[in-house]
Parts: structure tokens; C-alpha cells; sequence
């Protein structure tokens, strides 16, 4: 059976898959980066996990993978093929398409970055499907972006399109790690609320998800907490859909798990806000964490599909 190697790094964890030529996941598994040893013991984990499912898919479907795709933090040169930079994993200028390919026996392999190849699974078999111009914003520890154009992700001139977190929606607000004060990331990211929640109700362990059960109960502190970041987000959001123009605004992430009691006051937040825009559509994201795989999957076999047409 023809397959792919999908390979999804996070900060750390990996998840990775082979997938079938129908874009499913026919193998899954998990590792951690170990990123505490260092980013030459993260490259190497990558490279070896990348060699074990080779291995298995041979042993499984009588065959090697035919291409690889991964998807990666931080900023990624994907036409060269270089991770070039991850605060969180401690690498610079990692050649990782060239160092795949040769760890896998030549094989072709397309590196993405982790959120815009998310969004290109949501954007062609998850909640995207049906639009031809999306934005896709997932809410965790920061906040991203990818803009989904005729089935594609723009990645832009540079390879940073779609950085909605760093919109400034509150000049002179909080610091954020980029270096500029009051981005949207700072204060309606699920890292911001659960700080903002913890600071509230006096508990340093508490969450985004507790914020958002105390919501649900009722809490008036908690509700306070989580319209500002509502609102925050909602001008965030607004600003992107002014310059994009998008059919369906696609949120996942881990703030999307609160399901309505996110979604009914951000639709309303966002309903006020605009004016003369077309209101696209706002629906939770439908692939949860599998997205960066399978859209890792999608990268590989997009890849086959150009040199065939080559």
C-alpha cells in the first residue's frame, strides 16, 4: 500500500502517522522531543522517529514511504527546506528537509510550518472544506494564524503570513515575547486567560478550561475575565477579516474546547464590531490535534503530485 510519513513536532511533543493516499492516518504514535537534552537531541529524536516508521511501514504495507512531510514551530523556510528558527526548541538554520530525506533513503520530503500545515488539513478535509477563502486561528499557548487561498495556506513573501497574535489590539498594553506591547496574543491566548483567571480567583494552577467552567457556573470574576479576552480577540478578529475578506473564520486550539461558551459571545463580539465587512462564518475547527498531521500527510503527497506533473 502506497503511504506517506507524516511528522508533526511541537515544542514537546511529536505526533506522527502514516497516511494512505486518501489523506487518512493508517499508523499513529507519540514521542517526546526531548528537548531538555538540547536542539541537536531534538533533530536527531525527529530523524529517528522518521527511521522507526519507515521501518514499520515496510514491515506493515510491503513497502517504504513514497515521501515524508513535517511540520514544524517557529520560522520555516519551506522553499529551502529550513527550520530556521524555534525559541522553544532551541535550533537555528536546521537543514531538516535535506537531513530527512537522507535519513530515509532519498525519499522526497516538504517541511511546513506546524500551524499554517493545520490549517491546510482544516482547509481541505476538515471544517474549511467548503470555503475558498478561509482563516484559520488556533488559540494555545500563543496565537496563529493561517490564511487558506483556493485550497492553499499563503505563507507570504517572507514565510510569516497569517500572524494574527501579533496584531497590536491594545497599544501599550502587555509585553510580548516579539518585543512590542498589547498583542492579541497577551490577552486572549489560552496561556493569557488561565494567567489572567489564575490572578483572579488566587489560584496559580489554574487554567484556561477552569476559567472557562467558572464561566459556566456562573462566577462573576471569571465571566469579567473571559469577555476581556472576547473582546480582545474579537478586535483581532476583525481586523483580519477587514484585510482578508475570508468565507469562514476556523478557531481551534485549546480555547476552542470551551465550545459556545466561547463561540456564542465571540460571534456576538464580532457581530458588533463590523460594519461594512461581509460576517464570514466562525466554527470551531474540526480536526482537533490531529490536524498538523494529516496536513503533514497533505504536504508529502502534494509533493509526489507536483514532481509527477513536473
Amino acid at each position: 500500500m502506497r503511504h506517506v510519513i507524516a511528522l508533526d513536532v511541537g515544542g514537546t511533543g511529536m505526533k506522527a502517522a502514516l497516511a494512505g493516499a486518501d489523506g487518512s492516518l493508517l499508523y499513529e504514535a507519540r514521542r517526546p522531543t526531548g528537548r531538555e537534552r538540547g536542539p541537536e537531541a531534538v533533530v536527531e529524536a525527529i530523524l529517528g522517529f522518521a527511521a522507526e516508521l519507515r521501518d514499520l511501514g515496510r514491515e506493515r504495507f510491503g513497502g517504504a514511504a513514497v515521501a515524508a512531510g513535517v511540520a514544524v514551530p517557529g520560522i520555516v523556510d519551506e522553499a529551502s527546506g529550513t527550520a530556521v528558527y524555534a525559541a522553544n526548541l532551541g535550533w537555528r538554520d536546521v537543514p531538516m528537509r535535506a537531513l530527512l530525506s537522507e535519513r530515509l533513503g532519498g525519499v522526497p520530503v516538504a517541511l511546513g510550518h506546524d500551524v499554517r500545515t493545520g490549517g491546510l488539513a482544516e482547509g481541505r478535509i476538515g471544517a474549511g472544506k467548503d470555503a475558498d477563502r478561509f482563516l484559520f486561528v488556533p488559540l494555545g499557548t500563543g496565537i496563529a494564524g493561517a490564511i487558506g487561498i483556493g485550497g492553499r495556506i499563503e505563507g507570504g513573501a517572507h514565510g510569516s503570513a497569517g500572524e494574527i497574535g501579533h496584531i497590536v489590539v491594545r497599544p501599550g498594553g502587555r509585553e510580548c515575547g516579539c518585543g512590542q506591547r498589547g498583542c492579541l496574543e497577551t490577552l486572549a491566548s489560552a496561556a493569557a486567560v488561565g494567567r489572567d483567571w489564575a490572578a483572579a480567583c488566587g489560584d496559580p494552577r489554574a487554567t484556561a478550561a477552569d476559567a472557562a467552567k467558572a464561566v459556566e457556573s456562573g462566577d462573576a470574576r471569571a465571566r469579567a475575565v473571559w469577555q476581556s479576552a472576547v473582546d480582545a480577540l474579537a478586535d483581532g478578529l476583525v481586523t483580519g477579516l477587514t484585510l482578508l475578506d475570508p468565507q469562514t473564520l476556523i478557531i481551534g486550539g485549546g480555547l476552542a474546547e470551551a465550545g459556545d461558551t466561547l463561540f456564542a459571545p465571540l460571534r456576538e463580539a464580532v457581530g458588533r464590531r463590523v460594519t461594512f465587512q461581509r460576517l464570514p462564518s466562525i466554527v470551531p475547527a474540526a480536526l482537533g490535534d490531529a490536524a498538523g498531521c494529516l496536513g503533514a500527510g497533505l504536504l508529502a503527497w502534494d509533493l509526489l503530485s507536483t514532481e509527477v506533473s513536473a
